[in-house]
């Protein structure tokens, strides 16, 4: 499986933006996407999550409420649409792949297999 994140860019405070991930290869029922990101100097934290079958989702503290995961199983596409984006959103976002992860797991990075290569959102006046 390989993924292509894009779509990140420079975004004022309040602004929105939506994420992309294009996964090629064959994803199976059982995978879960997610996007995680990291900021300068921190380390990579989780931001939401997806099953492949059946559409469940799942979303850090920070990102409920204003993030939402969805996914295109047609054109093995997920994105994550951003709303009201505050300076510490500020990040390197990557798109990730695993199957089979229970849900406790989903919330480490270190847990997922397939990743892409990330796109910069920077969120600044």
């Amino acid at each position: 499986v390989q993924l292509q994140a894009s779509g990140g860019g420079l975004v004022q405070p309040g602004g929105s933006l939506t994420l992309s991930c294009a996964a090629s290869g064959h994803i199976q029922n059982n995978y879960r996407m997610a996007w995680f990101r990291q900021a300068p100097g921190k380390e990579r934290e989780f931001v939401a999550a997806i099953r492949w079958s059946g559409g469940g989702t799942y979303y850090s503290d920070s990102s409920k409420g204003r993030f939402t995961i969805s996914k295109n199983t047609a054109e093995n596409t997920v994105a994550l649409r951003m709303i009201s984006l505050k300076p510490e959103d500020t990040a390197v976002y990557y798109c990730a792949a695993k199957g089979g992860l229970i849900y406790s797991a989903q919330y480490n990075y270190r847990n997922y297999d397939y990743w892409g290569q990330g796109t910069l959102v920077t969120v600044s006046s």
